[in-house]
Formats: structure tokens, sequence, C-alpha cells
């Protein structure tokens, strides 16, 4: 017979979590989904805000 079954502990669902870090965590998802809905939202309008970095090579800026 193997080990007795371990579920996974989430963050959320434990006492031992700071509320404030979690508070944090979804601040800064809800940054990242701002920034990726303007970016959106400028390539629709034609202006292209993307990244100047992509896979380590620095693309040239128009």
């Amino acid at each position: 017979m193997g080990p007795p079954f371990v579920p996974v502990l989430l963050g959320e669902d434990t006492a031992l979590v700071r509320p404030y870090l979690v508070a944090h965590e979804r601040r800064q998802e809800e940054r990242r989904q701002r920034a990726r809905r303007r970016a959106l939202w400028l390539a629709a309008s034609g202006v292209d805000i993307g990244p100047r970095v992509i896979r380590g090579v620095e693309v040239a800026a128009r």
C-alpha cells in the first residue's frame, strides 16, 4: 500500500496566510489585467505599445 493521500493546501484556504498578502496579490493581478485591456484598446485604435524586449532581444521603436 502506498503513502496516504495528502490534499494540496491552497493559500486562501488556510488561516496562516496574512490577508494583506492576498490583497496585494489581487491588486497586482488587477493591474496586469488593466494593462492588458489598455494595450488591446490602444491596438484597436492603431497604437502599438507592445513589449520593447521580446525573448531577450530589444525591438526597435518606430
